[in-house]
């Protein structure tokens, strides 16, 4: 218990032990717990993965995950979802959860004027469903893989669809990718931004695509968001060879996928958001 209170997890008053605001966040009846992504990043799936780091350097394994696993982090999921598909899931609801009242709330004007948006990789839909709520002009559409969104059912302004972003894309007048590019390389980063420019109208008609991701900070600044980023920018090397990116390694990206302007914004802590138009 004196660990826990050192590090900030418990506090102590005699013989009293209390949650701080940093374990709350682990208490299943926080509605914005993140349990699931604790377990997740420290579970076993994840932790192999980091021991073959070292073997991954030195053979021709895509991955370290699939250096650990014999899979990619994509195929185990599905293969295994009581597993780790279920739990990873889970995972990305709790951090969407973090990011999403922000997001509909102090980032209003990136809504503005729109009727349509297709959420790729949206999970369970989460994040939809708040904007689905927050902006009911605005039908949202919810792209995952098939077993995703397969029991899922929509409502009003909100719908799932079964498919592959590398495939086709629904049209809309927005795309939003959060948390998405981070798990791709460069090459498969522009053919997802092209699948998006494909299906948004031109700027002149509200198209746009909506990206929620890191943007890197410089490593030598010392602070608890730079030294987070960097760890996640290792976690996507470990996990799918994929990184976090700087400001410049972005727009680079938005260029050889053809589009012609893009906006940042520091609003959502560790995570930025990024508005590029065709």
């Amino acid at each position: 218990m004196r660990f826990l209170v050192q590090s900030g997890f418990l506090n102590q008053h005699e013989d009293h032990y209390f949650l701080t605001p940093a374990s709350r966040l682990l208490a299943k009846d926080d509605p914005f717990n993140v349990r699931s992504l604790l377990l997740l990043n420290h579970g076993q799936a994840f932790s192999k993965a980091w021991t073959e780091l070292s073997d991954w350097f030195q053979n021709d394994s895509p991955t370290p995950f699939h250096t650990a696993h014999g899979k990619s982090l994509w195929d185990y999921i599905g293969e295994e979802p009581s597993v780790l598909g279920d739990i990873f899931n889970d995972a990305l609801a709790s951090d969407s959860r973090l990011n999403t009242n922000v997001l509909v709330t102090e980032c209003k004007h990136v809504f503005k004027g729109l009727t349509s948006l297709v959420d790729i990789g949206g999970g369970t839909g989460t994040v939809s469903i708040a904007i689905a709520k927050a902006f009911p002009n605005i039908k949202c559409t919810v792209l995952d893989l098939p077993q995703v969104v397969s029991d899922l059912k929509g409502s009003g302004n909100l719908d799932f669809v079964g498919g592959d972003m590398f495939d086709t894309i629904p049209q809309a007048n927005a795309i939003l990718l959060k948390c998405v590019l981070h798990d791709w390389n460069d090459e498969d980063c522009v053919k997802i931004l092209k699948k998006c420019k494909e299906s948004i109208p031109s700027r002149e008609k509200g198209g746009k695509v909506i990206i929620i991701d890191t943007v890197l900070e410089d490593p030598n600044q010392s602070n608890e968001f730079v030294r987070a980023q960097h760890n996640m920018d290792m976690l996507m090397m470990v996990l799918v060879a994929a990184k976090e990116r700087t400001e410049k390694e972005w727009e680079k990206l938005f260029n050889e996928a053809g589009f012609t302007e893009y906006k940042i914004f520091p609003a959502l802590g560790l995570r930025y958001l990024i508005e590029i138009y065709p």
